[in-house]
């Protein structure tokens, strides 16, 4: 079997505040314009107006637009801003009743099988959706993307895929399976469904995931169980899933490009290197996360870093002190010539370590 394929991602930025939240769902109007939106214009004139008439110099402030807080540890854009359609039949409204789980026997399907399905999905970018249907049927949202997968009848919603999955515990998780969080109380805010593709370390922190999030269906490695609502996800196994006759690798994510891949935005793959060995889970210390790695950063992790560079040969530019636990300039060259080393160039190369390059380097 080949060995499995990690990425390095940075996610994409995206407001979720309640303001750009209700644009976004507006055709052709942005978030912060206030084209299309008279109320607003004319609130803007009389302001203009106003501060004219009573000479004052500068000019007026435009319309605040609430922002939610931020939330630390939650990268920008990975919140699934995804209200949920309900439970409806194959290609939408216009098709047979849906079906309650239970009313047929569920069809069967190995994990390869409930991968291949999602991968199709992710290199297809279907564009996210709660009220249009894809080609085969199933709704472009995150429910629909697992009812999709998991080759079910009809297309589902959170509030009731359960149904059709037996509830397991973390340690038994395997790809194929999904991690749900259904808010009863308050449906179409924070629920949302991912599937899980495998394990990235042998710390079980980092996961691959396979979802349906604006703007399109995507693979990224995730914390476990989420960006937020982490706590609130439940794992779940397809009743219908049957042994694989090759079977699935456990503990990472089965591969979607011949080659890996530090991808500095989604979608977007700027290297395409020599895939190097898969290092023995056990000799590899679980990735940190980038932002131990900032300027300004004082950390542990930075002079296990360096010793590691030193160790490979990338130490040139360290001075006689060696490394030391503040993310620096030395630093960031000796890992940018790594990454050169191993094929990388323009953004791939930027010194910078993300999971690929923190397992190439310990491998």
């Amino acid at each position: 079997m080949e060995p499995p394929v990690f990425e390095e991602f940075d996610p994409t930025s995206d407001c979720d505040c309640p303001g750009c939240a209700h644009w976004r769902r507006v055709p052709h109007v942005s978030p912060h314009s206030t084209v299309g939106r008279p109320a607003a214009t004319r609130a803007l004139a009389v302001a203009a107006m106003a501060s004219a008439a009573l000479g004052v110099s500068h000019t007026a402030p435009a319309l605040a637009i609430p922002h939610a807080p931020h939330r630390p540890g939650v990268p920008a854009g990975d919140t699934p801003g995804t209200p949920q359609g309900g439970r409806a039949p194959l290609y939408g409204p216009g098709g047979a009743p849906a079906k309650p789980a239970g009313a047929a026997p569920l069809p069967e399907i190995t994990r390869a099988e409930i991968i291949n399905r999602a991968k199709k999905w992710v290199a297809e970018k279907v564009p996210y959706s709660m009220t249009d249907y894809w080609t085969d049927g199933y709704r472009q949202d995150c429910s629909g993307f697992v009812s999709m997968a998991w080759k079910l009848p009809g297309n589902e919603w959170t509030g009731s895929l359960h149904e059709f999955g037996v509830r397991i515990t973390k340690e038994e998780l395997q790809p194929g399976d999904m991690l749900l969080f259904h808010n009863p109380d308050n449906p179409q805010n924070g629920s949302h469904v991912v599937l899980f593709g495998g394990w990235t370390d042998y710390t079980h922190t980092y996961y691959i995931a396979y979802e349906s999030t604006r703007p399109h269906a995507r693979r990224q490695t995730t914390p476990y169980a989420y960006w937020n609502n982490s706590d609130r996800y439940v794992p779940y196994r397809y009743k219908g899933v049957k042994a694989d006759v090759t079977g699935v690798e456990e503990s990472a994510a089965p591969q979607d490009t011949a080659v890996p891949q530090d991808t500095k935005e989604e979608g977007k793959a700027v290297h395409a290197g020599a895939a190097g060995p898969l290092a023995p889970a056990s000799r590899v210390p679980a990735y940190p996360g980038r932002g131990m790695f900032r300027p300004g950063a004082d950390n542990a992790h930075v002079t296990l870093l360096g010793k590691q560079l030193v160790r490979k040969g990338f130490g040139k530019h360290y001075a006689g002190t060696g490394p030391g636990p503040r993310w620096g300039e030395a630093d960031r060259r000796n890992v940018e010539a790594f990454q050169r080393s191993q094929g990388w160039r323009g953004g791939a190369a930027d010194g910078y370590p993300g999971p690929e390059t923190w397992r190439r380097l310990f491998s």
